[in-house]
């Protein structure tokens, strides 16, 4: 499995290469580069297609240390330049889409376009803080229960995602330290809502209008503030809108990255 030393980081990363043009998928919280797997079939053909995991996640080693999305932002950005790519188009779900966003105001010459998967440019609710920070510090102490395990399932993947008992057992193999670091990045996180004007690459917005983890008024203000950006609403999709209804959201992602290439 290919991993690239970045910033103190182990990066476990997946890259079809090829010289199509790039474009770099980044994950939620909780969730691996697995979960663009519907997109990488559909896309490696055509394109150079990268995906990665996060600080803190899947086989990318533990988050040993405080860090925040720029960090995050700066990780992808040297795993670029690992792959001698000077430009892509980011693609980032919730977390990824922090990320990713954060990434086109640092390093605006890396990103060609932006699709932004259930995500926003907002910190977290004040009113939802408390409930996580209670799911989090039960998790820690006292490991995943099926319960909680549940909860988190309906809050990500919705309900009746045919595949969510392999995502809760990697859940449930989260490290207690680990676990309480990357919560505290998503919780901790700044609001560049006020910023979204200097971001001036085309972006595809995507969002589920069933997404219990963030509002769909979040990602049409988002859509919004962003200078060349489309909305596009998943109908029935939860917070994992890609995951779940890859047949709704790959085509426009094709339609999207298609528009790029046209002269």
């Amino acid at each position: 499995m290919p991993y690239a030393a970045i910033n103190g980081q182990q990066l476990h990363y997946l890259d079809t290469g090829g010289a199509g043009p790039a474009i770099v998928f980044s994950h939620g919280l909780l969730m691996d580069h697995a979960m663009f797997a519907p997109q990488i079939k559909a896309l490696r053909d055509h394109y150079r297609v990268i995906a990665w995991d996060e600080r803190g996640h899947g086989l990318t080693n533990d988050a040993g240390a405080p860090f925040s999305y720029y960090d995050s932002a700066d990780d992808l950005v040297g795993l670029l330049d690992h792959l001698g790519v000077a430009r892509a188009v980011f693609a980032g779900m919730s977390q990824g889409g922090y990320l990713s966003l954060r990434a086109a105001l640092r390093h605006p010459q890396r990103v060609r376009a932006l699709i932004l998967i259930d995500t926003q440019a907002r910190p977290e609710a004040a009113e939802t803080l408390p409930m996580y920070e209670q799911m989090i510090g039960t998790w820690v102490a006292q490991g995943l229960s099926d319960e909680m395990a549940t909860t988190i399932e309906h809050i990500i993947l919705g309900a009746g995602y045919a595949r969510a008992p392999a995502w809760k057992e990697k859940w449930k193999a989260q490290r207690p330290a680990n676990l309480a670091q990357i919560f505290h990045t998503l919780a901790s996180r700044d609001d560049i809502s006020d910023e979204l004007g200097r971001i001036a690459v085309p972006a595809l917005v995507i969002h589920g209008d069933a997404d219990a983890a963030i509002p769909l008024a979040h990602a049409q203000e988002m859509a919004q503030a962003l200078p060349q950006a489309r909305l596009e609403v998943i109908a029935g999709a939860g917070h994992a809108s890609n995951l779940t209804h890859p047949e709704q959201v790959t085509p426009l992602i094709e339609a999207f990255l298609a528009g790029l290439e046209a002269p």
